[in-house]
């Protein structure tokens, strides 16, 4: 009875991660009015509305969240099987979607997507940079990629990077004008490049390590950012101190375009980690990924001074 509502159906899913007509249809290579259209044809033969409509947001009706929390995992297993089928007769295909913080994307996705462009061209890896966690599953991602604490405990976590050390550097020129701050408490007279969270809008406090003691540094500054290499790019224009993952300033430090501060102060975290749901790890096209990554991560063990 319902057949004919199949084609159908990745529109309506499009539209609920998306949150809206223009998003779904740019996703999907439609036009609004094709997105719309099919959306009414399912809605007229259910007998119910699926989304609720505003000028200014699209929502799903509870109709709608039922069909789309049917219909999702069963495109999303339609797709992963039929990938697996093509990689039978040949190579790994298909589109995979990863979600990436931004420091993560120079750091561990880089490398990997441009060995796979190489060995795999049939694979499409469309890389979404977000500062915040969300729920890859509920937005239609294959993985993600952050830091091992922030990982849920009921994904698969596969190791991308080493450990890794924060660091807080400033340039020779900021130097020569301002000095080094000497301990913790002096960073208050230092102008301190600020970062701010995007999804909670609180200012980041510096992570450091003080007479043994994890502190939480309350800094202030003439500069706020939202990402790393912006922070990276300011430091190196002589503004101010930033506080950043080793490895994004490695190759400035080793020129001397930054010095490090306070060196023990510095606090190491886990380093990146790819994670997905333990139903994906499967997928042809996800494991040429993690293959390849951790490829490259044990030939970058293997040469000093590159970054894992």
């Amino acid at each position: 009875m319902y057949r004919d509502l199949l084609t159908h159906l990745p529109v309506i899913v499009a539209v609920a991660r998306r949150g809206g007509f223009a998003l779904a249809a740019a996703e999907l290579g439609m036009s609004p009015s094709a997105v719309s259209h099919a959306v009414r044809i399912v809605e007229e033969r259910i007998g119910q509305p699926l989304f609720a409509r505003t000028t200014r947001s699209v929502s799903l009706t509870e109709a709608g969240k039922a069909l789309v929390e049917t219909a999702a995992p069963a495109l999303q297993d339609i797709a992963e099987r039929m990938d697996r089928i093509r990689s039978v007769k040949g190579r790994p295909s298909g589109l995979l979607r990863i979600n990436a913080s931004n420091i993560a994307i120079p750091l561990a996705v880089t490398p990997v997507v441009a060995a796979m462009a190489e060995r795999y061209p049939e694979v499409t890896v469309e890389v979404f940079a977000d500062q915040g966690l969300v729920d890859i599953v509920g937005e239609g991602f294959d993985a993600g990629i952050r830091l091992g604490e922030m990982i849920a405990q009921d994904m698969v976590a596969v190791r991308l990077t080493p450990p890794f050390s924060v660091v807080i550097v400033a340039s020779p020129a900021y130097i020569g004008r301002h000095g080094r701050p000497s301990s913790v408490a002096d960073l208050a007279n230092h102008n301190c490049i600020g970062y701010r969270l995007v999804r909670s809008g609180a200012l980041y406090r510096w992570d450091l390590i003080e007479d043994g003691k994890d502190i939480a540094m309350e800094t202030r500054g003439s500069v706020v950012v939202t990402d790393s290499l912006a922070a990276i790019d300011l430091a190196l224009a002589g503004v101010g101190l930033a506080y950043v993952f080793e490895p994004l300033a490695r190759a400035d430090l080793a020129a001397g375009r930054l010095v490090q501060m306070l060196p023990q102060t510095a606090i190491e975290e886990p380093g990146l980690f790819l994670y997905f749901p333990r139903r994906a790890s499967m997928a042809p096209k996800l494991r040429a990924f993690i293959d390849t990554a951790q490829e490259i991560g044990r030939a970058s063990l293997r040469t000093p001074g590159r970054v894992a």
